[in-house]
């Protein structure tokens, strides 16, 4: 168990949490901006490992993924606590739980060590994790000891995330992450600032590093109307993600009422339809339009021949023209991706 790695000693009875860009120093008896990584008697203590609040089968394109292992399912599991406060949270009701009342109060269920969670996914033949609900920063050392078993055991995981980790979170990662989503929210530091309680910098500069590293990763931007939906910060966005790779998928989601901004209108397919279309037009080879009600298909075309290769309704996969290796089978080119 590395319940402790990444806290560390500081002067007197400090304790520095190294999990996030936080990098919260916690008295004793002081919890971090997540609410859930604390100073318990000069020593640092995860609360949450080994208690996930969250544990379902999904379809992996739900991350959303949709260049990772189509058509499979995965393990999802996450837990309480977050080191954002997004004024639009879709599930705040657990991220934000520990900053509103007790830790304790939400343990109703046994301890689930790494080993039973790995042995869950085996038994369904699973052929993923996924790390997701809240932010999986802030649970790392469990998400890595699961991790690393996981991976022995010939399974993949899946990193879904708002992007504002550590370099030693990033270093832990690179020895067990298969395949990220990281959300990036806005191109604006006041938006960051002001919604999310963060920065904009740190999520940059680590979606640089984790395309580095060889992850696979995908983007996700949820559109909001008035907020980060002008013409010209999605543009921003769009030639960031170029600037790092034409080949990221990126995800346009709309938004919904919800948490602090439950006065705020869904944002408009039209919208939507618009920001995919920004995103093609700055050189993406793939952007997905995501989250609406009525979404029809989705559809994955080869960059090539332009024959369509992959289909979806919902987060459902009805189609898969790809080769086994990730191939079209029109045209031979290979579509990037991970498909085994």
């Amino acid at each position: 168990m590395r319940e402790k790695l990444l806290f560390k000693k500081s002067s007197g009875n400090l304790i520095a949490c190294c999990a996030c860009c936080h990098k919260c120093s916690l008295s004793p008896g002081a919890r971090g901006r997540c609410g859930v990584r604390l100073n318990r008697d000069g020593e640092g203590e995860l609360s949450v490992y080994g208690y996930p609040t969250g544990l379902a089968v999904d379809p992996v394109e739900k991350k959303p993924l949709f260049h990772f292992l189509p058509g499979t399912k995965t393990l999802s599991l996450g837990t309480l606590g977050c080191n954002f406060s997004c004024s639009f949270c879709q599930n705040w009701t657990t991220s934000q739980a520990p900053k509103l009342s007790d830790v304790g109060e939400y343990f109703a269920d046994d301890y689930i060590s790494p080993a039973q969670i790995v042995a869950f996914a085996k038994e369904r033949d699973l052929p993923s994790i996924s790390y997701t609900y809240n932010e999986p920063t802030v649970f790392i050392e469990y998400a890595y000891d699961i991790g690393i078993l996981a991976r022995e055991k010939g399974l993949k995981n899946i990193w879904v995330s708002n992007g504002y980790f550590s370099n030693e979170t990033l270093g832990m990662m690179g020895e067990f992450v298969d395949a990220a989503n990281i959300d990036l929210k806005s191109f604006r530091q006041d938006f960051y600032r002001d919604y999310c309680g963060a920065s904009l910098e740190p999520v940059l500069e680590n979606i640089k590093s984790v395309f580095k590293k060889g992850i696979w990763l995908e983007l996700t931007t949820l559109v909001i109307h008035g907020l980060n939906d002008s013409i010209r910060e999605l543009t921003d966005i769009a030639e960031f993600i170029v600037s790092v790779s034409v080949d990221i998928p990126w995800h346009v989601s709309a938004f919904y009422p919800a948490y602090k901004m439950e006065t705020l209108p869904p944002t408009p397919p039209a919208k939507i339809q618009e920001t995919a279309e920004i995103g093609k037009k700055a050189g993406l080879k793939f952007v997905y339009p995501g989250n609406l009600r009525d979404g029809g298909l989705v559809s994955t075309s080869c960059s090539k021949c332009s024959k369509v290769l992959l289909s979806r309704s919902s987060f459902h996969l009805v189609q898969n023209s790809l080769a086994s290796r990730g191939e079209c089978r029109f045209c031979g080119a290979v579509l990037p991706g991970v498909w085994s």
